[in-house]
């Protein structure tokens, strides 16, 4: 069990250092996009490059953090059903979810979502729009995000299995951290007073 803690450890810590820096691929969406609105506007030029990184920044951002979302307990529960269980029963709710549900769905997005980004890697798929990106990177995402995803799975399982052994504390006490929000902010406001007095 201690080596699987420590899987469970590097995991997190994997997911964790992903996660702080995963939001900035959405504040760069969000400056695209208003980039490209404003020179739409202002000068009549668009490009569908443009609108393509957007999306795939976006979805980047969302498929890379799906484990950090994870580690965190942000993704949604059944809490009307979970709070009037015990601890021991949410804890086997948990076990029963990450092992027959969130682990084969995660193994069969990988079984499909492997062999289409190597399709799209092999044949340097274009995207059909005029001026568009090559599609493989985002593609690659998927098997990316999903692997992040069922690691998480696993180590939360490890988590709740050492718990009902008595190894450790209880897994499903969040941890009073600043969000990634917050530390995204906190660098911006860091990196502004940097070149203020810079």
């Amino acid at each position: 069990m201690n080596f699987l803690l420590r899987f469970s450890r590097a995991v997190d810590w994997l997911n964790g250092q992903l996660g702080k820096y995963v939001i900035w691929l959405i504040l760069a969406s969000t400056v695209i996009s208003g980039v490209n609105a404003v020179v739409r506007k202002v000068f009549n030029v668009s490009s569908n490059a443009y609108l393509e990184v957007q999306w795939y920044l976006f979805a980047a951002s969302f498929l890379i953090a799906a484990g950090y979302t994870l580690l965190n307990q942000e993704h949604v529960k059944i809490d009307v059903i979970l709070s009037r269980l015990s601890k021991r029963g949410q804890i086997w709710v948990d076990i029963i979810g990450f092992s027959f549900f969130l682990t084969p769905v995660c193994l069969a997005i990988l079984w499909y979502g492997i062999p289409f980004f190597l399709q799209g890697y092999r044949s340097g798929e274009m995207s059909n729009n005029a001026g568009g990106l090559i599609r493989w990177p985002i593609y690659a995402m998927i098997p990316l995000g999903f692997t992040l995803l069922m690691l998480q799975g696993w180590s939360e399982l490890i988590k709740r299995i050492a718990f009902l052994q008595g190894r450790i504390d209880d897994p499903t006490q969040k941890r009073e951290e600043k969000t990634a929000e917050e530390e995204l902010a906190e660098s911006i406001r860091r990196l502004a007073e940097s070149n203020v007095k810079g």
